[in-house]
């Protein structure tokens, strides 16, 4: 069983709110637009870390993480990626490749908007978990928690701030 923490779009911004969720998990992944490095080190302080850029993110932060990554967590396929779009609407750098190979789940960021939705046609897990810093045009950062467990997701939670 792996206890996964899921943000995005820090635009720079960690607390000890955030710190102390970090903690509880095995593994932290960040959907892009990190803003800093200084975020992402003390991420790594802490746990594991897996993350993309993102569009606001800088030439520094590109050259240490990538604009896709793919991976296994237990037995789940994992994508994440920063702009990725929604279910019947995915982004074009995306659309083909998650058409002729899905993933199970595929995480992305950039919207600030917090969605987690079944593609059922592709058979994949869509998740978006919103924005966890303060820049940006959301009232309330969040951020969410699963667990995997074999090829299992579950236990998702939905983790709230005010902006």
């Amino acid at each position: 069983m792996t206890k996964i923490l899921l943000l995005s779009d820090t635009h720079s911004y960690i607390d000890d709110d955030v710190l102390k969720y970090v903690k509880q998990a095995d593994e932290v992944w960040h959907a892009g637009d990190i803003g800093d490095l200084k975020v992402t080190d003390a991420i790594e302080a802490l746990k594991p870390l897996r993350a993309v850029y993102g569009n606001i993110d800088d030439a520094q932060v590109r050259r240490v993480f990538p604009e896709h990554n793919r991976f296994m967590c237990e037995g789940v396929d994992v994508w994440i990626t920063h702009i990725g779009g929604y279910p019947n609407r995915y982004n074009i750098r995306v659309k083909d490749e998650i058409k002729a190979n899905p993933p199970k789940l595929f995480i992305c960021g950039h919207s600030h908007i917090l969605k987690v939705m079944p593609d059922k046609k592709l058979k994949l897990l869509h998740m978006n978990p919103g924005a966890i810093g303060k820049h940006g045009f959301h009232k309330v950062r969040t951020m969410l928690r699963f667990t995997i467990e074999g090829a299992e997701i579950k236990d998702l939670e939905v983790i709230e701030f005010k902006k």
